[in-house]
């Protein structure tokens, strides 16, 4: 075990190392770190030696300003061809700054370590973060609206276990603090308990109603039907089962045992009106179910369109394929707190 790490180091694994990595990932929109110390040069003049060398304030201020820039040289015309011309000056080695030259003194430079201590030192902070009681560098990490937030997560718990093999020796391993997957999940499995819960109550109310085992159930059939068709239809546009698709789903179920019913019922109706007539005034089995099948096609389809009209204004709206609420509703990205501290 090497020794604990500083809040600034934790924050540079988490700036240069850790967010590369997260961004890379397929639907990551932002990550977002918070908390540690940043980097950054710092210059504390000695007035005293500034006054004994004639360095001014102007000219020290204007020194820094200039320092560590990327500027254009021009422009160089060889061959018929012109070559523009880069002065890359940046760097972020501290000597380079200690060796700034400020001004000439009988013909010797005054550099900058002569005036003034120069040190890495943290940024002014402008709030900060913490787990536990401990200080702490979290990630938010914001989701595309198109990405699935189920898919996305794994993928990124994924990267998370790559990571660990290769922690800095001090560095305690991330850990997430808040995943909204968890909250999908949840009401997927509730979603689904209530799905199986609800079909047995439907053959008990169906089995009441119709008084008989067969068509009970022949009007449970469309549940299983239906859930199979669905599932085909996802697998072959890609997409996935969420809450909002679970939930529709049920809807619609509720709406084919309805119509199963109905149709069922008339079915059976005709049957026995038909048993009643004469034998050679009766007809054919099928002939007969096609027929009354076909009396309350039209009432069956016109309820149908009608539940799909109430939904089809929402329909648009692309955070329901993910499984998110509506964004004029309720906004919510995938967050995923992962926190670092120094043991």
């Amino acid at each position: 075990m090497g020794a604990p790490m500083t809040p600034m180091q934790v924050r540079e694994y988490a700036d240069w190392v850790l967010r590369p990595r997260l961004m890379a990932i397929a639907g990551v929109a932002q990550v977002i770190p918070i908390g540690g110390e940043v980097r950054q040069f710092q210059v504390q003049p000695n007035t005293t030696r500034m006054a004994e060398l004639g360095i001014t304030h102007e000219q020290l201020t204007g020194a820094l300003k200039g320092y560590s820039a990327n500027t254009s040289g021009g422009f160089l015309e060889l061959n018929g061809r012109e070559y523009l011309i880069r002065h890359l000056g940046r760097t972020s080695r501290l000597d380079d700054l200690k060796n700034l030259a400020l001004a000439a003194r009988h013909g010797q430079p005054i550099l900058l370590r002569q005036i003034a201590e120069v040190t890495f030192a943290p940024a002014i902070k402008r709030g900060d973060a913490g787990f536990a009681g401990k200080p702490a560098v979290i990630l938010g990490i914001q989701k595309q609206p198109t990405a699935d937030t189920i898919h996305l997560t794994r993928n990124i718990e994924a990267a998370l276990e790559d990571l660990k093999k290769s922690l800095p020796a001090g560095m305690a391993a991330p850990q997430v603090t808040f995943r909204q997957a968890s909250f999908i999940e949840s009401s997927i499995n509730t979603l689904q308990g209530k799905l199986i819960g609800a079909s047995i109550f439907v053959a008990v109310v169906l089995f009441f109603f119709l008084g008989t085992l067969r068509p009970t159930v022949i009007a449970l059939t469309a549940i299983p039907v239906s859930i199979f068709m669905t599932a085909l239809v996802f697998d072959y546009y890609g997409l996935s089962i969420n809450t909002m698709t679970l939930g529709g789903l049920a809807i619609a179920i509720g709406g084919l045992v309805d119509d199963a019913v109905v149709g069922v019922e008339n079915v059976l109706r005709r049957l026995k009106d038909d048993r009643a007539k004469h034998h050679d005034h009766r007809m054919h089995p099928i002939e007969l179910i096609a027929q009354a099948t076909m009396e309350v096609r039209s009432a069956i389809l016109y309820a149908t369109i009608i539940i799909v009209l109430v939904f089809l204004p929402f329909s648009p709206c692309p955070a329901w394929r993910d499984g998110c609420s509506c964004r004029w509703v309720s906004l919510s990205s995938c967050r995923r707190w992962p926190r670092w501290w120094s043991r």
